[in-house]
């Protein structure tokens, strides 16, 4: 997946370099909204001092976007996307779940076949930045009697590449009113987990180490203006 991810970019790279001149009379904008699936799996630690593979997991989120486009071909966008990342694991009969909230904020290059077409494919890259928001641990089941008491900590910020693709389409005669459906990847580039924060020698931290990465499905709908 990484190998793919790092490939698609360097497929928009090339693609737009060679997009040629920028139309300035076909500038257009455009500003939405998004319903994010997301997916995701988180490396565990166990009290034992074992260590657990986690499962892809779906969570949720979902955002704004705002773009500018130079031409029917080549364009920008930023967006603000809460994300709501999940995932549950069992230890000695102890069912936990860890939830991490994040506020990303990625910019990306978008490549299009016709972007003020009744039908649009787009390809989209690059980087993003992420502020966790909140993190919770919570467990059900068993008695409880692990060692030491679970510690989930996770640094303020992460950094990553984002990139996918999608559809859109127009909605009204104009094609001003569209709805789009697409794929988002998120490749992690630093380790997420934070094990700083003072602990004592019975309690153990429960994220291994991580770079996130995620995959969404998402559905909007958006104005061209």
């Amino acid at each position: 997946m990484k190998k793919l991810s790092l490939r698609m970019i360097l497929y928009v790279s090339v693609a737009a370099l060679f997009a040629g001149p920028i139309n300035t009379e076909a500038q257009t904008g455009e500003v939405g909204l998004r319903f994010m699936p997301t997916f995701s799996a988180l490396n565990i630690k166990t009290s034992d001092g074992g260590k657990i593979k986690g499962k892809l997991t779906m969570g949720y989120g979902g955002g704004i976007f705002l773009g500018y486009h130079f031409s029917d071909h080549v364009g920008v966008q930023g967006e603000i996307i809460y994300s709501a990342i999940a995932q549950r694991y069992k230890e000695q009969d102890v069912d936990r779940e860890i939830t991490l909230r994040y506020v990303n904020i990625p910019l990306l290059l978008s490549l299009n076949t016709g972007k003020t077409q009744p039908f649009n494919f787009t390809v989209v890259a690059g980087p993003q930045i992420s502020f966790s928001v909140g993190s919770e641990l919570s467990a059900s089941g068993g008695n409880g009697s692990t060692t030491g008491e679970a510690v989930l900590a996770v640094r303020k910020g992460d950094l990553g590449v984002a990139y996918g693709a999608g559809i859109d389409f127009g909605l009204n005669s104009a094609s001003t009113f569209r709805m789009g459906i697409g794929f988002r990847g998120v490749l992690g580039l630093i380790d997420i987990s934070n094990d700083s924060q003072n602990a004592s020698t019975q309690d153990y931290y429960v994220l291994d180490k991580n770079r996130m990465r995620t995959y969404a499905g998402y559905i909007g709908v958006s104005y061209l203006f």
